[in-house]
């Protein structure tokens, strides 16, 4: 909320999207618009008449709803790191089995003999 509370506008004051004038601005409006699902026009009727203020509020709070999750999975991961190992280890196994397979569809297309282990 920190970071996003203190992203760099500009001194018009002004919610509307205009990737030149107002970089910033249009950079919260779209982080918006994606998280929230709601057009950058919807979006610029709302905070009409409002200051930075509240639409950097708003991101804020739309990036703690979307990501809160993830967070809270990470810390509880990071907790223990005998689950990470093992997660980390049943994944590895599984990206190793969809590369040797797109591997050797490669080696098949391009006529390389097989790898051999």
């Amino acid at each position: 909320m920190k970071k996003i509370k203190s992203a760099v506008t500009d001194n018009d004051g002004s919610v509307h999207f205009d990737r030149e004038a107002k970089p910033g601005v249009s950079n919260l409006l779209t982080m918006l618009s994606v998280l929230g699902d709601t057009s950058i026009e919807t979006l610029e009727h709302e905070f009409a008449g409002r200051g930075y203020g509240d639409l950097k509020s708003a991101v804020a709070d739309a990036v703690v709803a979307e990501f809160g999750p993830v967070r809270e999975r990470a810390l509880e991961l990071l907790a223990d790191p005998a689950e990470l190992d093992r997660l980390l280890a049943v994944n590895a196994d599984r990206a190793n089995e969809l590369a040797e397979a797109t591997l050797a569809r490669a080696y098949d297309h391009v006529g390389f003999l097989p790898r051999r282990g």
